[in-house]
């Protein structure tokens, strides 16, 4: 091999292993902050909604968001 194309092929490899530690670190940052955000914020279950909107007011806001979408 020319020395030209090792060089070629020893940048490749240093510049795609870069990328994939870099994405490898995204991943596990993402991952760390969405386990952060969950232990400060808990999703809501059915057993702590709204007890003041009514199943007949959800109806209502559906059958209108239908509709207009359908414009």
């Amino acid at each position: 091999m020319t020395p030209l194309l090792s060089a070629g092929v020893e940048l490749m490899m240093v510049g795609m292993g870069t990328v994939f530690l870099f994405l490898t670190l995204l991943v596990f940052a993402t991952v760390a902050m969405s386990r952060v955000v969950g232990h400060f914020f808990p999703s809501v279950d059915e057993s702590t909604r709204n007890p003041s909107v009514r199943e007949e007011e959800v109806a209502a806001v559906t059958a209108a968001l239908v509709l207009h979408r359908k414009k």
